[in-house]
């Protein structure tokens, strides 16, 4: 019997130990299996569903799909220098260009291991931007970028949005407008006030421009001033740029979940500093409120946060994540893209020196040497032309990507779920068979008759705000502040390009000079 015992004993262990080395092994097969069918079975599958539907595209590689040959084009791209009426095309996204000339308007590529199927035909993208459905989806950020813009009206979806934009429509639309103007104004004439003493001598205007749209902001949307958003200015900018460098870095699978890049571990780091600010701006508000100072959390942007933060109603409550994720939103949205559209119109009023005295005389017949006012501003046509033809060749995005929700068909074509389709404006704003010949020329009179009218093709061909229920909420707030940031130049002086200017696009979110804009001011005798 003792002898029987010990064999079953033996066994047990034997069996035991078996079962201990078979239970890791069961769950890497099974890991194992997910990965190759997340990493290789799925992207395979998906590249010969696009290629039998006639998309073609370059060929899927293990994990990292074509971003190593993405980032490496782009490296030569930016290398090479570039003319003032070259294309930038091939600059900006040469990756893109490349792949269209090679497999035609609509193609597929990899980002890492998702399918990114680009369209530049104007049906299909119209039929993608109005997304009848609710099919074509914000698409999810990077890690990153989900620390700059993650929980802002931009990426948000569902019920969500539609409260976000409400809040949104009402701070920057009619009334709320025109209650702005004052204040677009005096920030306007604070940086004309710098001005005055470096007549005839070199002036950089794209961070004239900053520290402008960065007041105008802060002064119309949080009812401060840019010093006291300065600290959250300087984050942003930060973070704009490590989103931008991590844009075609692949994810690898498990290393990323287990280890912080340095990246990550610095946008965490400006994320809190960024919310700190934030929720010190909020206490301001609550504590006047509090103490009978003020009888409102205001009715500027911020205050509309602040009042749905504390709002008793689950449905129309904003959470505090949410609320610092608009903040950064209007604080990003509302200083970058303005400030590249005036840093670029006004480049081009100094080499076109026809375009700037019409645009100047078309001032001074409506406003006279008086401050601009709405009704004035709605009448400025000129101005409008150069502003949507500056748009069309330097707007403030290259292509609006979507995530497709589910199984859809798209014109001809048939896209599964869960991948991403990329609407390419840049393409369409400079496809010559949509402009002519000459579509890599400024050249404003192409929108005297509308935006309608200015090709002759009757779909989506220019869309820089974007198009359909998800066009940019600020589109409004931004032209005004254009045209009377404009105006009031206009007025005081004429401009004329420095010897010392290079030109030299780059694409970080939005495309920004790379050594600035300097130009030289000299004050009109009427003044």
């Amino acid at each position: 019997m003792k002898y029987l015992d010990s064999v079953v004993r033996e066994e047990n262990k034997s069996g035991l130990m078996e079962l201990v080395i078979l239970v890791p092994w069961c769950f890497f097969l099974i890991a194992l299996t997910k990965f190759l069918y997340h990493y290789l079975w799925v992207p395979l599958r998906i590249q010969h569903m696009m290629n039998s539907q006639g998309i073609k595209g370059p060929p899927y590689r293990f994990i990292h799909g074509n971003n190593k040959e993405v980032t490496k084009m782009r490296k030569e791209a930016l290398s090479k220098a570039v003319g003032l009426t070259d294309d930038l095309f091939p600059r900006l996204q040469p990756h893109i260009y490349s792949w269209i000339n090679t497999y035609g308007k609509n193609f597929v590529y990899w980002n890492g291991v998702r399918a990114e199927v680009v369209i530049s035909e104007p049906e299909l993208i119209k039929e993608v931007m109005k997304n009848s459905e609710n099919i074509f989806q914000k698409r999810k950020l990077t890690d990153v970028g989900a620390k700059l813009l993650g929980n802002g009206l931009v990426f948000i979806e569902g019920e969500k949005w539609a409260k976000h934009r409400k809040l949104a429509n009402h701070a920057f639309h009619g009334e709320s407008l025109k209650n702005m103007t004052p204040a677009i104004i005096v920030s306007v004439e604070t940086m004309l006030e710098r001005w005055k003493g470096q007549e005839g001598k070199e002036i950089e205007v794209y961070n004239e421009f900053r520290l402008l749209t960065s007041e105008v902001i802060s002064r119309t949307a949080f009812g401060s001033n840019y010093l006291e958003g300065e600290k959250i200015f300087a984050m942003l900018s930060k973070l704009t740029i490590l989103v931008s460098q991590n844009i075609s870095k692949t994810k690898i699978p498990f290393i990323n979940k287990l280890w912080k890049s340095a990246e990550m571990l610095e946008s965490e780091k400006l994320e809190k500093g960024i919310q700190d600010y934030v929720m010190e701006m909020i206490k301001k508000r609550e504590d006047k409120v509090v103490s009978g100072e003020a009888d409102s959390f205001g009715n500027d942007f911020l205050g509309l946060l602040v009042n749905a933060y504390n709002d008793l109603d689950d449905k129309n409550r904003v959470s505090l994540e949410d609320l610092v994720g608009e903040c950064k939103t209007i604080y990003f949205a509302g200083q970058e893209t303005v400030n590249s559209l005036l840093a670029w119109i006004v480049l081009h009023l100094a080499i076109h020196g026809d375009w700037q005295e019409k645009a100047r005389r078309e001032v001074i017949d409506i406003f006279g040497n008086q401050n601009p006012h709405l009704e004035g501003i709605a009448k400025l046509k000129i101005m409008t032309m150069i502003i949507n033809e500056t748009l069309r060749l330097y707007g403030p995005s290259n292509g609006l990507p979507r995530t497709v929700a589910r199984e859809v068909q798209l014109g001809k074509l048939v896209l599964p779920a869960n991948i991403d389709v990329l609407s390419l404006n840049i393409g369409l704003h400079r496809d010559p068979h949509l402009w002519g010949d000459d579509v890599h020329l400024f050249k404003p009179e192409r929108f005297a008759e509308g935006i309608a009218k200015a090709t002759n093709y009757t779909a989506a061909a220019f869309f820089p705000f974007g198009f359909g229920p998800r066009s940019c909420v600020g589109m409004t707030l931004a032209t005004i502040e254009t045209k009377i940031a404009l105006s009031m130049i206009l007025q005081r002086y004429t401009i004329t390009i420095s010897p010392a200017y290079v030109h030299s696009p780059i694409p970080i979110l939005t495309i920004r000079p790379r050594h600035g804009i300097q130009i030289i001011l000299e004050p009109l005798h009427s003044c």
